[in-house]
């Protein structure tokens, strides 16, 4: 899909990068410096209307900080300060920690829940509030996610 490569052009020079592979809809790659590696997507439709950013779910394994398969979404709209940030997958639903432009698992039981989830179903949606006080979503299909993860989780192994 040639999403995934243009959303990694923007994030990070090339060279600070390798690609563990893309699967269907999602990316697998591993940062030089860290290391870190990740699964990262777009997603495939949002709430009408121009969003204010680029937005992307990744599954992020950094070894030296012990963190393995910690799940960060960017939303495509500013969230309304104070208002709540949804994950569904699914017939579950995730209340999510936030900032304005971003969500993450509340804890590590979290992301394990959350991972699982994504292997099991088609979709994925985050749902918020926008700063203009409108509900918004941004939509996912998680086809080619789970073997995403399991790229990034290898790519991270230390030898």
């Amino acid at each position: 899909m040639a999403l995934i490569p243009a959303l990694m052009a923007t994030a990070m020079p090339a060279s600070a990068r390798d690609s563990l592979g893309v699967f269907e809809g999602w990316g697998a790659f591993r940062d030089a410096a860290g290391p870190r590696c990740y699964a990262i997507a777009e997603p495939v439709r949002s709430s009408p209307g121009k969003g204010d950013r680029r937005a992307f779910a990744a599954i992020g394994t950094w070894p030296e900080k012990h963190v393995r398969a910690q799940f960060h979404v960017r939303l495509s709209r500013a969230r309304a300060e104070g208002s709540a940030l949804y994950l569904s997958i699914g017939d579950r639903r995730f209340a999510l920690l936030a900032s304005a432009g971003a969500g993450w698992a509340q804890d590590a039981r979290m992301d394990a829940a959350i991972i699982a989830a994504m292997r099991t179903t088609r979709t994925m949606s985050v749902e918020g509030k926008a700063g203009n006080g409108r509900a918004f979503y941004d939509l996912y299909v998680l086809r080619g996610a789970a073997t995403a993860i399991d790229a990034a989780a290898l790519g991270c192994i230390e030898g």
